[in-house]
C-alpha cells in the first residue's frame, strides 16, 4: 500500500471555491520538470474531485478508466476512483480501486483495492478479504489483472453482497462485458462520499508522457438516484509537496485527460465543467 492520507497529499476540499490562475501564472512558479518527485512517498498525484448535486447517501461509485499511452519506464504508475467511507456523517477513511502499471507483476498489468482508516479512527491501513484470483506474495492489497492499452474498464465501489460494513471493488473489461470483483474491504463506513479519481507516478517527471482518460462518472444514492457530477475541481500535488510541475488535466470528445510529462493547461483549482 503505497497511497498516503489525505492531508498528506494537499488535497483541495470539493467544498473550497475555485482558485482560477492563468497558464502564464502556472509557469512563474517553481517548476520540477525533471528528477524524481519529492513527496514522502515518493510519487507525483494529481486528482479530480467530483462536484455533485444535492444528494442523498451515496452507497454506490464508478467511473471508466482507459490508460491511453503506455509508461515507457519501469516505475510504478497508479490510476484510481477514491472515496471516503462516512459513519455518522463522519469520516472513518478512505479507499481507492484501480489499476496500476507495476513490475511485480505479468505484464506489468495489476489492479488494487485498499484503503486507509482516517486519524480520528486510528489511522492504518484497513483490513479486507483475500483476492479471488491469486496476488503478489505479501500484498493484501494488489493482485495481477490483464489490462490492455486502449480498452475501456469500469471501477466500481459498491456494499458487499455477503459480508455487512464491508465495500466490495470490482473492475469490468467493458469490452468483453466481464467484470472482475477484486475483494471487500473492511471499515466502520455505511455510505460513500467525496468521490475523484486520480493518477499517480512515481516516475522520473521528464519520463515519456502517459496519458489517460476518465469518462462515465456516476454515483448512487441510497433512494436509487443515479447522480452525474455537473463539475470536477483540478487538483495538483504542488512542486512544495514534492509534485511534478509539468502534469496537466485536458479534455476530448469522450472524457477528461490526466497527462504526465507535458505543459500545464489547467491552472491548480480550476473549476472543469462535464
Amino acid at each position: 500500500m503505497r497511497r498516503l492520507w489525505r492531508a498528506a497529499v494537499g488535497l483541495l476540499s470539493p467544498r473550497s471555491p475555485s482558485r482560477m490562475r492563468s497558464s502564464a501564472h502556472i509557469r512563474s512558479e517553481r517548476q520540477r520538470e525533471s528528477g524524481r518527485p519529492q513527496s514522502t512517498n515518493g510519487a507525483s498525484s494529481f486528482h479530480l474531485f467530483w462536484n455533485l448535486p444535492p444528494h442523498d447517501p451515496l452507497v454506490e461509485v464508478s467511473a471508466v478508466l482507459e490508460i491511453l499511452t503506455l509508461p515507457a519506464v519501469p516505475d510504478l504508475y497508479f490510476w484510481a476512483l477514491q472515496v471516503d467511507f462516512l459513519a455518522g456523517g463522519h469520516s472513518t477513511g478512505a479507499g481507492h480501486a484501480g489499476l496500476q502499471w507495476n513490475r511485480d507483476f505479468p505484464e506489468y498489468a495489476a489492479m488494487n483495492w485498499g484503503g486507509y482508516a482516517s486519524p480520528e479512527s486510528g489511522g492504518g491501513e484497513l483490513e479486507g478479504s483475500t483476492f479471488l484470483l491469486p496476488g503478489m506474495a505479501g500484498s493484501q492489497n494488489t493482485q495481477s489483472y490483464p489490462w490492455q492499452s486502449g480498452r475501456p474498464y469500469r471501477l466500481r465501489v459498491f456494499p458487499s453482497p455477503h459480508i455487512t460494513q464491508a465495500w466490495r471493488a470490482e473492475v469490468t473489461d467493458l469490452s468483453s462485458g466481464k467484470a472482475t470483483p477484486i475483494r471487500d474491504l473492511y471499515t466502520d463506513g455505511d455510505s460513500l462520499a467525496m468521490p475523484m479519481v486520480w493518477t499517480e507516478s512515481f516516475a522520473d517527471c521528464a519520463a515519456p508522457p502517459v496519458t489517460v482518460r476518465w469518462s462515465h462518472l456516476r454515483a448512487v444514492d441510497s433512494t436509487g438516484r443515479i447522480l452525474t457530477p455537473h463539475s470536477l475541481l483540478v487538483n495538483y500535488q504542488s512542486w512544495e509537496q514534492g509534485g511534478c510541475t509539468n502534469t496537466s488535466v485536458e479534455t476530448d470528445a469522450r472524457g477528461v485527460l490526466q497527462v504526465t510529462c507535458t505543459p500545464r493547461k489547467l491552472a491548480q483549482g480550476t473549476v472543469l465543467p462535464i
